[in-house]
């Protein structure tokens, strides 16, 4: 099953200003945060393992990554069980307290769309202690 895809989000609608890749930027943040906690599936630890580095050592984005080693498409293959079990939780959840609210509240002020949210480390380090402290969050109610 597919959380999300790129070109879900580059056709239609799309402005028309941005280059394909910018309909992959969320998914990518979401995908290097869960490689930087160890949440990635095993695909990508045996078949990707120099990919997985590069994001961890942060010389390639995880929309790069995306793009490069998961064909524009994030799937239940390119997380662990746990990676997973929180991907349906907050990546696929609405409201207030989903993935993409607090992408929009941490990233997406003053932007014409989220689109135009910046593919960089500066980026990811003011979203990934969101995403931390919801999975935090999560993890005490499954306890």
């Amino acid at each position: 099953m597919a959380y999300d895809r790129m070109d879900w989000h580059y056709g239609g609608n799309f402005p028309s200003d941005l280059p394909s890749e910018a309909g992959g930027t969320h998914i990518g943040m979401f995908l290097a945060w869960a490689i930087i906690r160890g949440l990635e599936g095993e695909v990508h630890r045996t078949d990707a393992a120099a990919a997985v580095e590069a994001v961890r050592n942060r010389t390639m984005t995880g929309r790069e990554f995306l793009m490069e080693q998961c064909d524009e498409k994030f799937w239940e293959d390119d997380l662990n069980d746990e990676g997973n079990a929180f991907a349906k939780f907050y990546y696929e959840g609405e409201g207030p307290k989903s993935y993409l609210a607090d992408y929009e509240r941490a990233l997406g002020r003053n932007l014409p769309t989220l689109y135009h949210i910046q593919d960089n480390w500066t980026n990811f380090d003011a979203l990934a202690p969101v995403i931390d402290r919801r999975f935090a969050e999560w993890r005490r109610t499954r306890m």
